[in-house]
């Protein structure tokens, strides 16, 4: 298939989902809060597009910012399940950026999902099927249940390299999936 919008809706296609676990130490976020925004498009309804860019000139950041769903431990009385920050290392000690704030995270294990290439007019259909895919997941069949000692991450989709998010897990026990 060359796009897209030659998938009919009835067709069942098989979607690749890359899968892999990394390990994440304690670090810090630098992040801002909205009021009441779910998802990524009511975040910049409510806070506009500027943060993106100032999370881009953090030049500390241990890798691109991110959009992130909090955990309820990390909330704060009135603010939304949705946030942008950039991680940072946890000994961290540079300019925090006006109308920000920074906090701990502890070190935890992340199961990265990524989808397949699209293109990038087309974004909203593979972001859907990649979290269709995550609801879909049993991480228990490779030893692991979902945990919420860190936020859900999302990375900017990209066309190139296909939309990337990231759910934090815990092992929960140390048989080897492959061998039963």
């Amino acid at each position: 298939m060359e796009s897209w919008d030659r998938i009919d809706d009835n067709e069942t296609t098989v979607k690749t989902v890359f899968v892999h676990v990394l390990e994440y130490p304690a670090r810090k976020v630098i992040l801002k809060r909205g009021k009441n925004a779910r998802d990524y498009l009511e975040y910049t309804e409510e806070v506009g597009c500027l943060v993106w860019e100032t999370l881009c000139n953090i030049k500390e950041a241990l890798y691109e910012p991110a959009g992130m769903w909090l955990p309820d431990k990390y909330r704060q009385p009135n603010t939304s399940v949705y946030l942008m920050g950039v991680e940072v290392p946890y000994n961290f000690c540079g300019t925090i950026p006006e109308g920000f704030e920074i906090m701990d995270l502890p070190a935890c294990k992340m199961m990265i999902f990524q989808g397949q290439p699209f293109d990038d007019n087309k974004h909203e259909r593979p972001v859907q099927e990649l979290w269709d895919s995550i609801k879909a997941f049993d991480p228990s069949l490779y030893g692991f249940a979902w945990d919420d000692n860190a936020p859900r991450i999302q990375l900017e989709p990209q066309g190139y390299r296909g939309c990337i998010e990231g759910c934090a897990v815990k092992e929960i026990n140390a048989r080897n999936w492959w061998r039963g």
